[in-house]
């Protein structure tokens, strides 16, 4: 199996390049594919009618952290949405891994999608065709653990999550991510970084992509997981904070309670543990807490 490193990730898998037009192989429908050629038809069901779901997972050194829950969650995702994977979880992972072997880099993201094809155009999708793909591609490598901590800034969106009796919210689905590009979008024109999102309650939510944790009155505090879509870079830093003998607590958080904060992060697949500076007018200092976190999760996912 031939290696994709060194120029050539520099040249095609760098910022800029193009998705549709890299080197390498994507896996489809059961067998490894030419990336050019892994395409699907302009009338597929999911392109209309957001019928499809997706994963995010990072590999470390060709190793997918937390790969079965992933591959467990794309199932279940799809199940949300009514339709089944002609997958197994087992299936799954280790077309995951024959992707991620493709390469010898440091780091990668990897990307399952599943989706509804093109045998039906209308609402009613009963009868398409289920694919399933999945792509990987480098990294850049993390900045250091003190250039992290330096945090990003939040807008706070007008865009609010959707309600659990609106949309299947535990299911990673494409359809759930339209409001959380407008709010990046807007929070891209304001100068900031991302954008913080509050449920249909006027509670916190979390940011576009990543789970939100404050720290306030001594306490670790995050949204409850009835709201929001529980991810599993959440879950593991509550079993890591739990661990540390830290005071957690999941549940409802007032936009209010946020002024009372000392310190801020974000977590996520791709945002790892992301310290926050500020949300709107409000600044915060990363502490103690959002390093020694940090500095967990490295360890965790084997970054030395």
């Amino acid at each position: 199996m031939n290696n994709i490193g060194g120029a050539m990730v520099t040249q095609y898998l760098g910022a800029g390049a193009p998705f549709h037009d890299r080197p390498g192989r994507i896996w489809m429908d059961g067998s490894m594919r030419p990336w050019r050629e892994a395409s699907l038809h302009v009338l597929s069901h999911a392109l209309h009618y957001a019928s499809a779901v997706f994963e995010g997972e990072k590999a470390y050194r060709g190793r997918v952290f937390a790969l079965e829950q992933h591959s467990r969650r794309l199932r279940r995702s799809a199940e949300l949405l009514d339709f089944n994977l002609p997958y197994s979880v087992e299936a799954l992972s280790a077309a995951t891994q024959e992707v991620v072997d493709q390469y010898d880099v440091e780091e990668l993201y990897v990307r399952p999608v599943a989706w509804r094809g093109s045998e039906m155009m209308g609402v009613s999708g009963q009868r398409n065709t289920i694919h399933v793909a999945i792509a990987a591609w480098a990294t850049p490598m993390a900045p250091s653990l003190d250039e992290r901590l330096r945090g990003v800034a939040l807008d706070v969106s007008r865009w609010v999550r959707m309600a659990p009796n609106m949309a299947p919210i535990a299911s990673k689905a494409a359809g759930l991510y339209m409001t959380g590009t407008l709010a990046k979008h807007a929070a891209e024109a304001k100068g900031c970084d991302d954008a913080l999102t509050f449920d249909c309650r006027g509670f916190v939510a979390e940011a576009t992509t990543a789970n939100i944790f404050a720290v306030i009155d001594g306490k670790l505090r995050t949204p409850g997981p009835d709201y929001i879509l529980s991810g599993i870079t959440r879950q593991t830093v509550l079993a890591t904070a739990r661990a540390q003998g830290l005071e957690v607590w999941e549940g409802d958080i007032h936009p209010s309670e946020l002024q009372r904060a000392s310190e801020v992060f974000l977590t996520g697949t791709a945002a790892e543990i992301t310290a926050v500076r500020s949300i709107g007018a409000r600044s915060y200092t990363p502490g103690v807490i959002t390093e020694a976190i940090m500095r967990a999760y490295d360890e965790a996912i084997g970054r030395g």
